[in-house]
């Protein structure tokens, strides 16, 4: 399953999530060299990725980077690097799809201290697993994974647009968010429990520390007011595009 769109509306300019898609792009592309550079790309991996046992100073092997750089702040500029072009386009897409209803519903500034620290306790969760390890990780998905926490919360019954495709079978549903997130997060419970430690070079267990932080501090975050507009707004346009037919 593969979301295209929901049917929830924003009301406001979508400023930050906005910025944080362009703050990745122009990493992606001025720091990491769009990938073209495999030096260029290891290196600001390295550099600025977060690896658990440089952090706790008990790293256990011979990971891919040398160890002695930077430690707590790559928990921050881990969040801005990507290692590769699906990886970025992925996390990018369901920033956008998720986030600017989220951003819709605490404000702009509040919304970016509320990715942040979803993205700080997603990096935490991966190191609390993983304290020894060696590898490097990046990716903005820890905190989108905390964006699409509050989605779920704060709209379960918007509907999305979900491509489903089997080997040669596509086609597209319109299904509750509670449907398409929930499915996503018991992947990544699954995934979690079946992987040896690293999770096959994915952050599984960051993606669960975000969600679950998502879930969890949106009723600290969400302005409730801007909140019940929203819903009604929501409820007022899909009876009008009901009516036209859709």
């Amino acid at each position: 399953m593969f979301p295209l769109h929901d049917d929830n509306p924003t009301e406001l300019f979508p400023l930050f999530t906005i910025g944080i898609i362009v703050a990745c792009v122009l990493v992606w592309i001025l720091v990491q060299g769009a990938g073209t550079s495999q030096e260029l790309l290891d290196g600001s991996i390295c550099t600025l990725g977060a690896i658990p046992g440089e952090i706790t100073g008990r790293a256990v092997g011979r990971g891919p980077c040398p160890l002695g750089g930077l430690t707590w702040p790559t928990l921050v500029t881990s969040m801005f690097l990507h290692g590769g072009w699906m990886h970025i386009i992925g996390n990018m897409w369901f920033l956008w799809i998720f986030g600017n209803n989220v951003e819709d519903s605490m404000g702009r500034i509040r919304f970016l201290v509320f990715y942040l620290i979803t993205g700080l306790v997603a990096a935490g969760t991966q190191i609390l697993l993983n304290p020894t390890s060696p590898l490097p990780t990046v990716g903005a998905s820890g905190a989108i994974a905390g964006v699409m926490g509050a989605y779920i919360v704060l709209y379960p019954r918007a509907r999305v647009a979900t491509l489903f495709f089997f080997i040669i079978f596509f086609r597209i549903f319109q299904v509750p968010a509670w449907v398409i997130l929930g499915y996503w997060l018991l992947i990544q419970v699954v995934s979690q429990a079946s992987s040896s430690g690293t999770g096959g070079g994915v952050a599984y267990g960051a993606h669960i520390g975000g969600f679950l932080a998502g879930v969890i501090l949106i009723r600290l975050f969400a302005n409730w007011e801007l909140v019940r507009a929203k819903r009604a707004h929501v409820v007022l346009h899909r009876s009008g595009l009901d009516r036209a037919g859709w």
